[in-house]
This record gives structure tokens, C-alpha cells and sequence, in this order.
């Protein structure tokens, strides 16, 4: 007598049922699939496809990702990943350029993006990913380009209007200044330099409630709206609105907040309360 088989013994066994367990994973397989199918094809058509038309949808802020303790106080630089405490004080000149982003009836900008000798971007995706996210937050059609004034295209090799620079702790100080002691970046116009701190883009800012990929979208436009034109911070005016994208919420979002760091700058200490944004014309504002 010949020797029966495994999958013998399991039919024999297992009668019928041997039949419909792999038709019913089969199934499971494909609901699964289509499953995924349609919330992919739903996410773009509700909108979560950032590089697409701008909508007349009400804009929310963001849902964070992450959740900061309740006492942290604003401005203060959360815990995170490591960073680079002082960089050589000197930039390389990421290769890449841009086609045009945005009509430019007033001025297109041109602009390189560099990352200061010394600083190791692979922790949070290496060099390429910076430059994809300057370039995308400022192609965003609710950034700058919003305003028909404004266009931008990055160059690698000519000299531009400004430079978008991933910049150390240390040498921030050197060319930002540290009056308010705490990480912040800016924008030097005797250099024409965007200085963006590598401290707040690893580890975000308190007010945005650890939405990290908001947060960076945030400083690379309120520090550029410094380079094309508005040298002045703003206070948050709507009480529970969506912030002003020149207000500095990298301290806060609330008034009080910045009046208290800053107690002889623009911000009144009103109690006014705004939530993060981090585009200066967001979608249905």
C-alpha cells in the first residue's frame, strides 16, 4: 500500500474544510486589498494629497502625532533625537534646482538650500530629505506662492536672492543672536541667509504638539516671509483662529506666551489664544 501524502492525511482528516480554508484566505487576501484601495483613493479625494489644487474646505490644524507633558512650557526645546551642538560656521550647496513655483509678478526668488559643514542629517532622512522639504513647503500652493507676487526656483549655481541653511546650535547663536534664550532660527539679512535651527528641526516646538512635519513646514515659511518681505512678527488676532504665519510659534501660540519672553515686542498680552499653522494661506482661511 502506498504511503499517503500529507495533504492526503489533512483531507482525509479535515474532510470539506480542507477546501474552504484556503478559498476563505483567498478572500480575506482580496478584501484586505481592496480595503486599502479605497482609503487610498479616498485620502486624495478628501484633500490629504498636499500638492494638489487648494480647496475651499475648512482648514483645521493639524492632528499632532506626539504628545508633549502638559507642563512643558512653551518655547522650551522638547526632548528628542540628537543634534549637532556646533557645526565648522561654514555651508555646502545641496545640488539641485527647481522649475519655477508660482506667478512672480513682483519678484521670482531665487534660492540655494545648504547644510552647514559638520552636521549629519542621516538621523532624520539625510541630506536630500531637507532639500525636498524646503522645496515642496515652498512650491505648496498654500505657501508664498499663494500671493501672485511671489514665485520661487531653487539654483546650485549661481548666486541667489537668499539661502536656506540647516544650521548648527552654536553657529545660530553666532548669527541670530540668543537674546531670548531659547533655540530659534532666522533669517540674517546682511548674509541673505534663512538660518534654519537643526535642534527645532529634529525635535519641533512645544506649541505644535509634537507635529513634527507641520512644525518644519512652518519655519521654513515664516523664516522665508522674512526674506521676501515681511521683516515684522505678528500676535495672534482670533481668539482660537489659526495663527498668523508671522507669529512666532515657535515660542507659543498664545499672546500671553510671547509678551512674557518679549515683554517690549509687538505681542499685547490679551489672553488671545491661537492654534499652530504653519502656512502663511492656508486652505479656506
Amino acid at each position: 500500500m502506498r504511503k499517503q501524502s500529507r495533504l492526503g492525511r489533512f483531507v482525509a482528516r479535515y474532510g470539506w474544510r480542507a477546501y474552504a480554508v484556503p478559498v476563505l484566505a483567498a478572500v480575506t487576501v482580496f478584501v484586505m486589498w481592496d480595503a486599502v484601495q479605497g482609503d487610498a483613493t479616498s485620502a486624495v479625494a478628501d484633500g490629504d494629497d498636499t500638492t494638489g489644487a487648494v480647496d475651499d474646505a475648512l482648514v483645521e490644524a493639524p492632528i499632532a502625532d506626539g504628545i508633549f507633558p502638559a507642563d512643558l512650557e512653551s518655547g522650551v526645546l522638547p526632548d528628542g533625537g540628537s543634534f549637532t551642538e556646533r557645526g565648522a560656521g561654514t555651508w555646502e550647496v545641496l545640488p539641485g534646482s527647481t522649475e519655477q513655483a508660482g506667478f512672480g509678478e513682483r519678484q521670482v526668488f531665487t534660492y540655494t538650500v545648504e547644510i552647514e559643514d559638520g552636521v549629519d542629517t542621516t538621523a532624520y532622512g539625510g541630506d536630500a530629505a531637507f532639500a525636498r522639504m524646503v522645496d515642496e513647503t515652498l512650491a505648496d500652493p498654500r505657501s508664498w506662492t499663494a500671493d501672485r507676487a511671489f514665485a520661487f526656483r531653487r539654483v546650485d549655481n549661481e548666486v541667489p536672492d537668499f539661502r536656506v541653511s540647516l544650521t548648527s546650535q552654536m553657529t545660530i547663536r553666532q548669527f541670530c543672536g540668543f537674546d531670548i534664550e531659547l533655540e530659534g532660527s532666522c533669517f540674517n539679512p546682511g548674509v541673505e541667509r534663512v538660518f534654519v535651527n537643526e535642534p527645532r528641526w529634529v525635535r519641533g516646538a512645544v506649541a505644535f504638539h509634537g507635529d513634527i512635519g507641520s512644525y518644519r513646514q512652518y519655519l521654513v515659511n515664516h523664516e522665508v516671509g522674512h526674506a521676501v518681505g515681511y521683516p515684522e512678527h505678528e500676535a495672534c488676532t482670533t481668539d482660537g483662529g489659526l495663527s498668523p504665519i508671522m507669529m512666532q510659534q515657535t515660542y507659543g501660540t498664545a499672546n500671553d506666551d510671547i509678551a512674557r519672553l518679549d515683554p517690549d515686542g509687538v505681542v499685547p498680552a490679551d489672553g488671545k489664544v491661537c492654534r499652530y499653522n504653519p502656512w502663511p494661506f492656508p486652505r479656506g482661511a
